[in-house]
């Protein structure tokens, strides 16, 4: 009986994008690969763990794309977690330095709306390893990805052009 190789037949079929979402991890992507595609681009900073603060960055997001008439061509938005930041986009906080903490179910329901607005969303590989997180824990979404620095990814953007907010 021939070999089959369940690991390469699911790698092609993710490339075929024949598996589902669920199924999909939130993907790595390296900071030099990450482009400046719209002529206001502006990078949100969280690197913090406060739901309140946490809340306000995504009103702010929110009405940052609002003043474009909600056009995704018109402005790019991207947000930037590392350190505490992170704890937002796990898909449940047990097992983490979080775990007694709860947060607010409506913070996922503002952050798919924004997804669909077209932020996209960096979290830090870093804060993962080094805080013996596994990466299997962040949400599954299309517009999560990974990178290999969250700090080293706020300053290359800054670089390539994109303004710089934090909430504090």
């Amino acid at each position: 009986m021939p070999h089959f190789d369940r690991r390469a037949f699911l790698g092609t079929m993710a490339l075929a994008g024949a598996v589902p979402a669920a199924a999909h991890a939130a993907q790595s992507v390296e900071t030099k690969d990450i482009a400046k595609e719209a002529d206001h681009a502006c990078l949100y900073h969280c690197d913090y763990g406060d739901p309140n603060r946490f809340a306000q960055t995504l009103n702010n997001i929110s009405n940052h794309y609002a003043a474009y008439g909600a056009d995704p061509f018109a402005i790019q938005l991207v947000l930037v977690a590392h350190a505490g930041g992170v704890k937002f986009f796990l898909d449940s906080l047990s097992g983490t330095l979080w775990e007694k903490e709860t947060l607010d179910p409506q913070l996922v329901e503002k952050i798919d709306s924004l997804g669909k607005n077209g932020l996209k969303i960096y979290l830090c590989s870093l804060t993962f390893e080094r805080n013996k997180l596994d990466r299997e824990k962040a949400r599954k979404a299309p517009y999560i990805s990974f990178v290999p620095s969250g700090v080293a990814t706020v300053g290359e953007l800054q670089n390539k052009g994109f303004a710089y907010l934090k909430v504090g």
